[in-house]
């Protein structure tokens, strides 16, 4: 049982709008920027981020299919493991000329950002989806 497509919409754009709301006063305090500006570089990364995932997982998914032949679903415990470190690592290397260009920071700041923020959105999505699975849960209904 999943949830729709529509459904997973919604709760992407929810997810970044609270993950932005959070985000930007930290940024500010944590940078000593003004929150107009933590917005653009944050809408930014967002917009990266949700470009970049897909792409990079159906690039992982074709590169695996080719060299392996067998579909993403049938994937084995250590390519699983792999492509969830790489899931998680590729944004920060397309992020990390975004930070630098968009906001400004030298090289050490914008690691700093990017570490920050990694660490944030990590807590901020178990949070997040734990409350929204109880909001809207799943309901099963076995077939007879």
């Amino acid at each position: 049982m999943q949830r729709s497509c529509l459904e997973r919409l919604c709760q992407t754009l929810v997810f970044e709008a609270g993950g932005l709301l959070l985000a930007v006063p930290l940024y500010e305090v944590f940078f000593g920027r003004p929150a107009d500006e933590g917005l653009i570089l944050l809408v930014t990364l967002s917009l990266a981020v949700l470009i970049w995932t897909p792409l990079h997982n159906i690039a992982f998914d074709r590169i695996e299919h080719r060299l392996t032949g067998r579909p993403a679903s049938d994937r084995p415990h250590a390519l699983r493991l792999l492509h969830a470190v790489s899931h998680e690592v590729s944004p920060i290397v397309v992020t990390l000329p975004l930070i630098l260009w968009v906001g400004q920071h030298s090289l050490s700041d914008a690691l700093a950002v990017n570490l920050g923020l990694t660490l944030f959105y990590v807590c901020y999505a178990y949070v997040f989806y734990l409350i929204y699975d109880r909001l809207r849960p799943l309901r099963f209904t076995p077939l007879v």
